[in-house]
């Protein structure tokens, strides 16, 4: 199994002193461990590794999903088996400056009051606590429960790939206990489905002039954030921003698009985006653009206040490109780009205050001429209603037939019905209020849960979501509540403990 490298932060180390002390020590040495979607081979080899010193029974699916059998407590043995799952995988996320990477392990972790942070890069809280929380209460000596079925699966971030293609043979419980979610005292008893489409706007780049000049459009500095979760708080997002951009800069002066590139996760709302541009001869060509461009951050600035406080946008005059898009097929991927839907589409009419439909631009990047030319354009869209998902998706397909566009839709899941009279419910909601005196909050989540696809794969099984305070997930500054995280721990392994009575 590979060795998480030495920590490169403070000496005191930001868990020092941290209770439940096994619980943060796990997730220390998880942060050390490279775990991008698709490239989870050492986080599984350590997984492997855990349950392997312990004895414990370890099953292996085609796609890499582990799970983990561990004993019911002396007397409890004979109990239903309750399975807890949590994915592996995290979004690697890091502000272009900084030296951290956590696709090499490199995540530089503080602490700030009551919150464990990673202020350059994201974390991996989500939903790396969710795998600790089981190994430790695995470990745990003193916490009596019933048989468990620990369900580590792969590659949850970019499109559920791991639910979707589990091995349904590998789990008998007949409740589940996903520990995805990101609020203190919530459970989520439904969830949205989603699909991904890509607009394949295939144009080749032609031969640029002598004469044209050369510069480079870029946004930066906004907050970006979960596409499901945080979607509702209508943060900016900067492939849309550029669109703005070279719509204004279209009116003063005359251009051609050599690239255009954007975002990086289908489930992040993107924070930087670029383009390449070449302007048509003209002594105030520049001078037209860099009015353009601080018109367009005025208006950003004004629209989106203390929501974005650190959007900025640059225009850097550079050597033209050899080749670029003719200007009429420029105008059309602006004006493609400007009519994509973003944001919220539709609130729910049954639980107020969730968002029912969304679309988020995610993804924009260019091709070589080499590699065949053109700009994929890629949304991912969100529903709890699976009519509305349909009509999200055709509306897509439908502006990228307008334009020309080549369209490929994929990753689709089904949602997660819910049921709030459930037995997992109202046992966790009861713990929730015997332990803490106060009630949970039972509620639905607009983001894509492996729920949805268990509860295709396990027709009548029992679940529920619930997690600790986990903020800004899929952004660098993630961070994770330190007495929500001890308190989660005291929830889940109140439940395990009533659930085996």
């Amino acid at each position: 199994m590979p060795t998480p490298e030495p920590r490169t932060d403070t000496k005191a180390g930001p868990f020092a002193g941290l209770q439940p002390a096994r619980l943060w020590q796990l997730f220390e040495e998880l942060t050390r461990i490279p775990r991008p979607s698709k490239k989870e081979e050492a986080v599984l080899a350590w997984v492997d590794a855990w349950a392997e010193s312990r004895g414990l029974e370890l099953r292996k699916d085609a796609i890499g999903n582990r799970l983990v059998r561990v004993p019911g407590s002396a007397g409890r043995e004979a109990a239903p088996a309750v399975a807890l799952q949590a994915h592996v995988d995290m979004v690697s996320e890091k502000h272009s400056w900084s030296t951290f990477d956590p696709d090499a392990g490199k995540i530089l972790i503080q602490r700030e009051k009551d919150w464990i942070v990673a202020p350059e890069t994201t974390l991996g809280a989500d939903n790396g606590i969710g795998v600790v929380l089981m190994m430790y209460l695995a470990e745990s000596t003193d916490l009596p429960h019933g048989p468990l079925e620990l369900l580590f699966t792969v590659d949850e971030e970019t499109g559920l790939t791991g639910a979707a293609q589990l091995d349904p043979a590998m789990v008998t419980a007949p409740t589940l206990l996903n520990l995805d979610s990101e609020e203190d005292g919530f459970l989520y008893i439904g969830c949205a489905g989603g699909a991904d489409t890509t607009l394949h706007f295939e144009r080749e780049r032609r031969f640029v002039a002598d004469g044209w000049s050369g510069v480079s459009i870029s946004v930066s500095g906004l907050s970006g954030g979960h596409s499901g979760g945080e979607i509702h708080l209508d943060r900016g997002n900067s492939l849309k921003l550029l669109a703005r951009t070279l719509r204004e800069i279209g009116v003063r002066t005359p251009f051609r698009i050599h690239s255009i590139s954007g975002g990086n996760k289908r489930n992040a709302i993107p924070r930087e985006a670029r383009a390449e541009l070449v302007l048509a001869p003209s002594p105030d060509a520049m001078h037209r653009v860099e009015e353009a461009v601080a018109a367009s951050l005025e208006a950003a600035r004004a629209h989106y206040g203390s929501r974005e406080p650190s959007v900025a946008m640059t225009a850097i005059a550079g050597a033209p490109a050899a080749a670029a898009l003719d200007e009429p097929d420029s105008r059309r991927l602006v004006a493609l780009l400007t009519a994509i839907p973003n944001g919220v589409l539709a609130m729910s009419q049954s639980i107020p205050g969730l968002v029912e439909t969304s679309t988020n631009l995610a993804v924009v990047t260019t091709k070589s001429n080499a590699d065949g030319g053109g700009i994929s354009i890629t949304s991912s869209s969100r529903s709890s209603d699976r009519q509305a998902m349909e009509e999200a998706v055709d509306t897509l397909a439908s502006i990228g037939a307008l334009a020309g566009c080549r369209i490929e839709s994929f990753d689709k899941y089904g949602g997660w019905k819910p049921a709030p009279e459930s037995k997992v419910v109202r046992l966790a909601a009861g713990v929730h209020q015997r332990l803490f005196g106060t009630g949970a909050t039972i509620t639905a989540i607009h983001a894509g849960l492996e729920c949805g696809l268990f509860a295709e794969k396990f027709p009548g099984i029992d679940m529920v979501s619930f997690g600790p305070d986990i903020r800004g997930p899929h952004a660098p500054g993630e961070r994770v509540s330190i007495p929500s995280t001890e308190k989660f721990a005291r929830w889940l392994g109140g439940v395990l403990t009533e659930m085996s009575a």
